[in-house]
């Protein structure tokens, strides 16, 4: 693997913070975000990414290439929950293991930005449309997950509400803010993004920037949960992203993605969701254990991802894309 893709990921500002905040926890630091400002800070991002992608989608149309990429990223975010329940279930219950899975068959949005940025650094060009690809993976895992909780309990009454599943689903907070800035910028084009630019493109880094210092603070913390997740979670946490992103990746070559959709398809696929599924799960699988699919989500593969896996992916795409 080219040792350049990865100092050059790793030394990006962002991911720099991203160190410090778990350093500053390592060293027990008392440095915090105050609990307010990573909560604005998410809602900045979604709501620029998806803004962003809304003016890209208008400029390239909703043409074939469009639509067979979210049917593919549909198809993923629905497919990946179910093969890694059978893999989850050899070791945990049903419960924990339709919660680690659904997690897994989401995403991460600010691993997609993380992305994004790493992409916009080295100059590979990716299309705006790729944020519908991310508003449209986040909810099916959550559907599938609770799917395979009622296939696999059928001996057991559940009692909750298919209504208020739906709700946290699709109009959680993250999923309606992306997909409505998304539907803005695709209604405003050029003219709301000349309007918006000094405040959706000039602060994106810098806010990015503070959110991953943040993310690091967070993530350093939970990495005590690991203790009560055991090797196989670990090991689960490292690999199912890499086969995820592999799988990604030959969808994406064969639908001929180019190079930076190809890579945030692959990250899409890699990720794993740590604020809407969580939320979901303890909504409607209070029997799961919350620090087993938190934990593993935010302390093991968002890092994982951020540090080698966006490198490492590029990487595969650079020798199977010449």
């Amino acid at each position: 693997m080219d040792v350049s893709l990865i100092m050059s990921n790793i030394l990006n500002p962002p991911v720099l913070f991203f160190f410090l905040g778990m350093t500053a926890v390592f060293v027990k630091s008392d440095l915090e975000v105050p609990a307010p400002v990573p909560k604005f800070l998410s809602l900045y991002l979604l709501f620029a990414i998806g803004f962003k992608g809304g003016v890209e989608l208008i400029k390239s149309g909703i043409t074939q290439e469009v639509v067979i990429t979210l049917l593919a990223a549909v198809l993923m975010a629905c497919v990946v929950p179910i093969y890694t329940f059978f893999i989850l279930k050899l070791k945990l219950d049903v419960y924990d293991a339709a919660a680690i899975a659904a997690t897994y068959g989401s995403i991460s949005a600010v691993t997609f930005i993380t992305a994004s940025a790493f992409l916009s650094e080295l100059g590979i060009h990716f299309d705006g449309y790729m944020v519908a690809a991310l508003a449209l993976m986040e909810s099916p895992a959550i559907i599938v997950g609770l799917i395979l909780v009622n296939l696999f309990t059928v001996s057991e009454k559940r009692d909750f509400s298919w209504r208020e599943v739906l709700q946290e689903a699709f109009l959680n907070s993250s999923v309606f803010l992306l997909v409505g800035s998304l539907l803005i910028g695709f209604l405003t084009g050029e003219h709301g993004w000349q309007v918006l630019e000094p405040f959706t493109q000039g602060l994106f880094y810098g806010v990015l920037t503070f959110f991953l210092l943040d993310m690091g603070l967070v993530a350093a913390r939970r990495i005590k949960d690991l203790q009560k997740t055991g090797v196989f979670l670990i090991l689960f946490a490292i690999l199912i992203p890499i086969l995820n992103a592999g799988i990604g990746l030959l969808i994406a070559k064969f639908i001929g993605m180019p190079q930076g959709n190809a890579l945030l398809f692959s990250v899409l696929c890699a990720s794993a969701s740590y604020i809407a599924v969580p939320a979901a799960m303890r909504l409607t699988v209070p029997e799961a254990n919350p620090s087993l699919y938190v934990s593993t989500a935010l302390a093991v593969t968002f890092p994982f991802n951020i540090i080698v896996g966006i490198p490492l992916y590029l990487y595969v795409i650079n020798l199977f894309w010449r």
